[in-house]
């Protein structure tokens, strides 16, 4: 690992400008993602700025009919919390889901959607509960958020302060997690909002994305049989040593039902 400055954030503000004058800079969030590229050589910031004592960032409030959840929060705090399982309960499942304890008591949410890794979870949460990204600077959708692989729209030195969630009448996550890893070799959300359906992808491509065909069968009958029948090419998707394009094109139709059974419960 090469030598690089370390600053403590005190504000968002403090944050901001510390990034602002640090060209190489980096934000750390949890660093659950990039302390070990840092460590293999794949990234070399000239500087941290730790983002860990902001309490601003943190937290979990409803608002109406949105849930809000600070990018300083963890992965743990969102699966134990009370106002998460009350509101979207798939959203408390699927953070239950990542890694292992130690990185559930590590790892954030905003630090995860900013990295937007391929096999991660919280992004098709984020997409497929039509969530907004709340930055220092501005509001994106989540339909404009992601924007290829370990790319989203946030610009330089831009810090995300809360994902806005969607609070639908229903929803469910369904993963099939690599064992070693935890990651998802294909993970599908689903959410109903009573008149309109969403469904997310992730591990399965190189970035998350939506599947139009799912969401119009969902709408007409949110069951899993709605699905019967259909299914998503293997054109683009991922093949490694873990599963081929055409396993993990058969992954999502598996994973979908899964989901729509586990939001019916």
């Amino acid at each position: 690992m090469n030598s690089f400055g370390y600053h403590r954030a005190t504000s968002l503000a403090d944050a901001v400008a510390k990034l602002k004058a640090n060209a190489e800079g980096r934000a750390l969030a949890g660093g659950m993602t990039l302390l070990p590229t840092m460590k293999l050589g794949l990234a070399q910031p000239g500087d941290l700025v730790d983002l860990g004592a902001l309490a601003e960032l943190r937290g979990i409030k409803r608002s109406g009919e949105r849930l809000v959840i600070g990018a300083m929060t963890r992965h743990a705090e969102v699966a134990a919390s009370k106002d998460v399982k009350e509101a979207i309960a798939a959203l408390a499942a699927l953070a239950a889901t990542i890694g292992d304890p130690q990185v559930r008591n590590r790892g954030t949410l905003g630090g995860s959607v900013a990295n937007n890794d391929p096999a991660a979870d919280y992004p098709a949460a984020v997409l497929g509960l039509d969530a907004t990204v709340q930055t220092d600077r501005r509001s994106i959708a989540a339909d404009k958020f992601f924007t290829g692989m370990f790319s989203t729209a946030l610009e330089a030195g831009e810090l995300i302060k809360a994902i806005d969630f969607r609070i639908p009448k229903r929803a469910g996550y369904a993963k099939f997690p690599n064992p070693a890893s935890r990651y998802a070799m294909v993970g599908v959300m689903v959410a109903d909002f009573g008149g309109e359906v969403r469904a997310a992808v992730t591990g399965a491509a190189p970035g998350v994305f939506r599947v139009a065909a799912f969401e119009s069968a969902l709408k007409k009958k949110f069951a899993p049989e709605a699905l019967d029948g259909l299914s998503v090419p293997p054109d683009g998707l991922n093949s490694d040593l873990h599963g081929s394009a055409a396993y993990r094109a058969h992954l999502v139709g598996v994973m979908a039902r899964r989901a729509v059974t586990a939001a019916l419960r």
